[in-house]
Parts: structure tokens; sequence; C-alpha cells
């Protein structure tokens, strides 16, 4: 292992942490100046730098933008005095792994690089092992056997059914089928088109589906192309099929017999050369008992049967997955990725997620934009996960791969505990918020209750400062940076 620098004008504390680290076996390099710091990186670099914010010579926060340049997975840990506690916030925005104010208790201290070697040593392993940023991730026994499954399909133009819980990637799926069948393959330039049937309301699902003539209805001043003619040549993805109105089912059949429709107030047939995958998450075999969907529509469809685990069923890949959300969320914003201790993932893994991958990745976007420091505690998690239990439950046998009309009964999962204690008064009414909104159809529900919540945070901590921003985004624990890009989002400024 490489060896910890640490940076200060101070002798004594460039002597008390050289004992302290050498007692923990640590190897450790002293200077005196950022100079000879940015100096010695052109021959060697190391697993750790610690650095005090104010030398003589040159700044911390200077030598942190030097070293990140260079070495963008070093953790650097800044040093500072209480006095310069709005100098060490604003060094996170520089990617600061942590800041160790002084005077600092010498057992915190070597406790913090620890965690930070720790992280070093993630970080080289990553590195070790590069690769392409991956259309799904998974390495439980349940999402193996699915990757499996899109493998022997991959040369196939078979009708695909890919049914399970809302969440858990079908839509991934269905583009991982496409992408490696003969209609996706570079070079062929099949088109992959999307419908979402249960989110169109059903006078207009059918003109988005089938198109429509010039004159057809009121406002169709122009012929329309619909999905299927878009998709010629290519995949048709129609997901949560099960909602799909009745009379609508009969023309959808008759497109998957011979593969001719009318557009609507058409008189021509038109024809269609289209792979068709469809997805849901009800049990279409209850819906046809009740009447509301096609038997022959659903043999038709059910060709071959792909089920995804939920979330739960998987929970060794919570981790990997997380660590990967948290990446990509900090791309998406141009901000340091956060990282996460393993305390925090084993809460994680512990959490049922009734909204699977996708509420796993809602989450890991809060934490970009809401954990106060660079490495994730549980404290810092969202309030709903700190009553989880760790409740490990046996992922149920994986039978992601059926043909014909198969079934598969659902996995038995414990219950949370039903004595989880009950959330503050705000929390419930946030509950109530978001489950009116939820079941009003509200589309954007994370987006407007993250501004509206972000939005009275800002509020609050302005009016206890009186305007004044530095101070408002220290008691925050945020950036200055961050709090001006807030404030000038949410529309703050007046």
């Amino acid at each position: 292992m490489k060896p910890i620098w640490v940076v200060d004008d101070d002798q004594s504390i460039r002597f008390v942490l050289e004992k302290a680290l050498a007692r923990e076996q640590f190897s450790v390099r002293t200077f005196s100046n950022p100079r000879d710091v940015v100096k010695a990186l052109d021959d060697d670099v190391p697993q750790v730098l610690v650095s005090d914010i104010r030398m003589p010579g040159g700044s911390g926060i200077d030598l942190l933008t030097t070293v990140k340049a260079r070495h963008p997975g070093l953790p650097v840990i800044i040093m500072t005095a209480f006095s310069d506690l709005d100098s060490a916030v604003s060094a996170f925005q520089g990617g600061a792994f942590e800041y160790l104010p002084k005077p600092f208790d010498v057992n915190t201290a070597v406790d913090l690089i620890r965690r930070a070697v720790e992280e070093s040593l993630r970080e080289e392993v990553a590195e070790a092992t590069p690769m392409l940023a991956p259309e799904m991730l998974g390495q439980a026994p349940a999402m193996q056997d699915v990757f499996r499954a899109i493998g022997r399909l991959s040369q196939s133009n078979v009708t695909v059914m890919i049914t399970g819980e809302s969440g858990t990637g079908k839509e991934l799926v269905a583009r991982a089928l496409h992408k490696h069948s003969p209609r996706g393959e570079l070079g062929k330039n099949g088109p992959f088109i999307a419908i979402n049937t249960a989110a169109i309301p059903k006078d207009l699902l059918e003109s988005e589906l089938f198109g429509h003539e010039r004159g057809a209805f009121t406002g169709a001043q122009t012929t329309r192309r619909g999905r299927f003619e878009q998709a010629d040549g290519g995949t048709l993805f129609l997901d949560e099929i099960g909602d799909m109105p009745f009379d609508l089912q009969t023309r959808l059949l008759r497109v998957l017999s011979d593969g001719q429709f009318y557009r609507v107030g058409g008189h021509q047939p038109l024809k269609t050369n289209v792979r068709v995958i469809a997805a849901t998450h009800q049990n279409l075999e209850d819906r046809v008992r009740q009447g509301v969907f096609r038997e022959d529509l659903f043999h038709r469809l059910n060709v071959i049967r792909l089920r995804l685990p939920a979330l739960r069923e998987r929970r060794e890949d919570i981790p990997m997955l997380t660590r990967f959300f948290l990446g990509k969320s900090a791309r998406d914003l141009g901000v340091e990725a956060k990282r996460i201790t393993e305390a925090s993932l084993q809460r994680l893994a512990a959490f049922d997620f009734p909204g699977n991958v996708r509420q796993l990745e809602n989450l890991c976007h809060w934490l970009t934009v809401m954990a106060p420091a660079q490495m994730v505690e549980p404290k810092d998690l969202p309030p709903e996960l700190m009553g989880a239990q760790g409740l490990v439950a046996a992922p149920a046998e994986p039978l992601p791969l059926r043909m014909g009309d198969g079934t598969a009964a659902a996995p038995t999962l414990p219950a949370a505990d039903a004595a989880a204690p009950a959330p503050p008064s705000w929390l419930a009414d946030l509950q109530r918020e978001a489950r009116r909104r939820l079941d009003a159809g509200d589309a954007e529900v994370w987006d407007a209750l993250t501004r509206e919540f972000e939005g009275c945070l800002i509020h609050a901590a302005l009016a206890l400062t009186r305007g004044r921003r530095n101070e408002a985004a220290q008691r925050l624990g945020i950036g200055r940076n961050t709090i001006t890009r807030k404030i000038q989002e949410l529309g703050l400024e007046d």
C-alpha cells in the first residue's frame, strides 16, 4: 500500500499524525507546504492526502484542485480551524473526501484516514477492472438467469412477455432484447419504439398506436403515423399491456395475426413488420378470468415469458446498484460522486424497496443532492429507511423463462415489522400529500415534492440568517455554490 501524505506548516501536527499513523502500521510522508507536494506528485502518488487549508506558500483548496485534476480518485482530507469552516464546506464542492476540524482528537483523525484508505483501495479495484457502462447490473442468481434468457433469445424475433413488479426494469430488458436481436444489431438500424398503454387516455391510445388520417376527428389537421408504422423493421414495446382497453385489444390481435392495420379514419390497409414485446406488472391470467383481457390475445403475446425478480429477491445486488446509481447521479448533476459506508449499505439491503430498482435509483439521486457530506452515513438516509429491519428473505426459485402460458406463484416474503415507530407528524403529512398526488395520477410527484422540500429548507435557513447565503449554506450543511444554484433553479431570487 502507498504511503499517506500529511501536509501542514505546523510541525507539531505533522509529528502527532505521523506517530499515530505509524502505530496503526501506516507508512507516512510529511510536507510543510503545497509546493513540495505538487513536485512530489511527478514521481509518486499517495494512498490518501491530508492537508491543512491555510499554509504559507499555498492554499489547501488550491492543492485540492491540483490533485483532483491529476488524480480524481485520490481521497483528500482537509484540515481546518473552526474559523475556516466555511472554506471547508466549499472544499466539498472541489471533491474533498472529508474535513477534519482543529483541534482534533487523534483517534478520530486516524479513524477518518482509515476510512479514506478503504475507499481508496476500493477505487483501485474498480479502476483495475474497467468496463463500459452496463445495460443492466446483477450478480444474484435470479438476475443471472434473466441475462442467460436474454442471450438465448438474442437471435430470435419471437414475441416475448415480460412480467414483474413496477420498477424492476422491464423496459431495460426489452431494449436489451431489441439491441441483441437481428433487428437491433449495429448496421440494421431497426427502431425501438416504446409506449405505456396505461399512461395514455383511451380516446388517444388508438391514434397513438395506429395513427390517423387527416380529418379523422376534430383536431386531426394532418395525417399522423402511429407507433406500429414508426417501429416498422424494429421492435414495439407495449408497457402495461394489461391496462389496454378491451376494444383496442381486438385491433392489436389483428396486427399480431397478419401484420395489417388501418389508421383511424383510414380505408387502405397498411402492412408492418414489427416484433412486439409486451410487459405488465399484473397477473394476466386473472385479467382473462375477469373478462377484461382477451384470452386469444393473451396466448398470442405469451409465447415466451420472462419474469423479472423484485429487488427484495436479489438483496445481494443492492450495494453494487447503489454505488452505480450514486456515480450516475453525480455525472448527471455534474458533481463529485457520493461515497457510502458499509453500515448504510446494510441498512439499504434490509429495506424491501416496494418501488424496486427505480426506487433505489431515485433514492441515490436524493442522496446526491441532499446528503450533507461526501460520505453517506446511516443518519443521512431518508426517514422511511430508518425503521427498516434486517429482513433477509430467501429468494424465490428463479423461473424467468417460460414457454406457452406457464405461470408462477409470487414469492412469499416476510412482512415488515408492524411495531415500527410511527413517523413524525410532518413526515406523515408528507406521506399523505404524496399519496394524494400519486392517486391523482401526477406524473412528476418526485420532482414536485423535492422542489417544495428544498425550497422550504432554503427559505427557513435564509430567514434564520437574515438572507446571508453563506451562513445559510453552512447551517444546511451544503456548499455556497449549491445554495446559489438551488435558489436560481427554484426561482427563490425574490
